[in-house]
């Protein structure tokens, strides 16, 4: 038989202790800091205070309240407001220059699912998930890129039915007829208008 001798380990010194602790507190911030990059701007907005998520994903905040207790448009209205839309990164690629007409039912379903919750005189915040706003095609000949998540402020102004307006535009000012069109029938798509599909 033979035996073996046992050679003694030296002690670790104190320092390399300190520098093994520190290496893995730092590798474990690293880890968490990567897993909450991974987290996108909606689900972290998702969780800021007076931000609600509807059932569908879109998100909002109430900037200001309208009138108590009256009604909210419904998809055969439309609504007269004052909008801004962003991009996520604050970019503005819309803005209106006066009160826009748009027709509940006519515009993506992320600003349309938004104007349903709003009273005359509310401004409100919308977070659009790309699924709510252009989706895959995008809009505004690139303006808008494929895939890209929205906000939008808006300011619900007044809202009639359809049915009132298109009488209104084919009596005119004063019962006259030959009413202009509502803004947007020309031109670049509005923001919040629904693409062609």
């Amino acid at each position: 038989m033979s035996t073996i001798t046992a050679v003694p380990l030296r002690p670790v010194k104190r320092g390399y202790l300190i520098w093994l602790w520190l290496g893995l507190a730092l590798a474990l911030v690293s880890a968490f800091a990567l897993a909450r990059q991974g987290d996108d701007l909606m689900s972290r907005n998702a969780r800021a205070r007076g931000v609600t998520t509807t059932q569908s994903g879109l998100q909002y905040q109430v900037l200001q309240q309208g009138q108590a207790n009256s009604p909210k448009p419904t998809d055969s209205d439309v609504a007269l407001v004052n909008y801004e839309g962003k991009f996520l990164d604050g970019k503005t690629f819309d803005k209106s220059q006066q009160p826009t007409p748009m027709p509940v039912a006519g515009v993506v379903p992320g600003f349309s699912e938004g104007l349903k919750l709003m009273t005359k005189g509310s401004k409100y915040r919308f977070w659009l998930p790309s699924s709510l706003a252009y989706g895959e095609k995008g809009a505004g000949s690139g303006a808008i890129p494929p895939n890209a998540a929205l906000t939008f402020d808006v300011e619900m102004l007044d809202f009639i039915p359809e049915t009132v307006l298109r009488q209104m535009q084919q009596t005119g000012p004063g019962g006259a007829p030959g009413a202009q069109p509502m803004p947007g029938g020309t031109g670049p798509p509005m923001p919040g208008v629904a693409p062609e599909r």
